[in-house]
């Protein structure tokens, strides 16, 4: 039961107070966080859907940056705001669950209400062309110095991250592993030579990948990339098979009123089958999957399972 000063406030009373907030929702700009950098997955995915979104809702999509900490930084803003829907933030299991806990902070997955997923972007390993011919190679010289091969990952706690630990973990290998904060910056430093490899999201890399200057030597996806037929699995390449691909979706504040939440999913579903933002999705890469806030939810207990083995274990923490 929920009381004020004047008495006892029923659940009817309640949902019919976010009913009426719905009806005006919304009346202003709604803040999109992203918590990377601009140029990564999470900033490119977002800004291909944002102004379809806008033009459902009848009002501007902001995108805000808010990169560090593996996103903790970005979600930290996205819950300091009020639970009116009008500030939205981008995240996965692995942004909302595992990097929290790197942090110190509580897990943001309990304070955050799923509106849809997005995307589920396939997660490569590419390198520079005159670097490694293929990932055969890259692990075979992994092997034989242990620690020496860099391979960098958008931010600790990351999806990307969780998938260099696994392989880490199947294939008996160490790397040396290099935090960004966001796809951007570490493929910056990638092209520049300043690091080996990067474990990255194929919406960030594909305009690299199309254009020469970096090669993909393996997915670390179950199945294979219809773009890119040549780029082996991990069982091609004779690694223990895993899927590392990175689901991504929208999330508002836990207490924001239900109607509101669905009124943010419609618009996203909207933006993700306008047939401009759904064809550029497509060309990077990505895997398109509106979705149900429950299917969201659903998603996110399968990720959960997905990392457990790390925690157990202790191999998941800050490099």
């Amino acid at each position: 039961m929920i009381f004020n000063r004047r008495g006892f406030i029923g659940a009817g009373a309640l949902a019919l107070a976010g009913a009426a907030r719905a009806d005006t929702f919304p009346s202003k700009q709604i803040r999109w966080v992203i918590p990377f950098a601009p140029g990564g997955n999470y900033d490119v995915t977002s800004r291909i859907v944002a102004d379809p979104m806008g033009r459902q809702l009848g009002q501007t999509v902001l995108i805000d940056n808010r990169p560090g900490a593996g996103g903790v930084v970005g979600l930290d803003a996205a819950v300091a705001a009020p639970a009116d829907g009008y500030t939205i933030v981008m995240a996965s299991f692995t942004v909302g669950y595992v990097a929290p806990i790197f942090a110190g902070k509580q897990q943001m997955l309990q304070v955050l209400a799923p509106i849809s997923i997005l995307t589920t972007a396939p997660t490569l390993v590419v390198t520079r062309p005159d670097r490694f011919p293929d990932m055969k190679a890259l692990l075979a010289e992994a092997k034989a110095k242990p620690g020496t091969v860099t391979m960098g990952h958008s931010g600790n706690g990351t999806t990307n991250h969780v998938a260099i630990l696994r392989l880490q973990l199947n294939e008996q290998v160490k790397f040396n592993i290099i935090p960004y904060r966001g796809s951007g910056p570490g493929i910056s430093d990638l092209l520049a030579g300043n690091v080996d490899c990067f474990a990255d999201q194929l919406t960030s890399s594909m305009p690299h990948i199309r254009s020469g200057k970096l090669r993909p030597l393996m997915n670390f996806g179950l199945e294979k990339i219809p773009d890119l037929p040549a780029v082996p699995t991990l069982k091609e390449v004779g690694c223990k098979p895993f899927e590392g691909g990175t689901t991504a979706g929208v999330f508002a504040r836990l207490e924001t009123p239900r109607p509101i939440v669905d009124r943010l999913n419609a618009a996203v579903v909207a933006g993700l089958k306008d047939e401009a933002a759904n064809k550029r999705l497509r060309e990077l890469g990505a895997i398109v999957r509106p979705s149900t806030p429950e299917q969201f939810t659903q998603a996110l207990k399968v990720d959960e399972a997905n990392v457990s083995e790390l925690l157990q274990k202790g191999l998941l923490k800050s490099e």
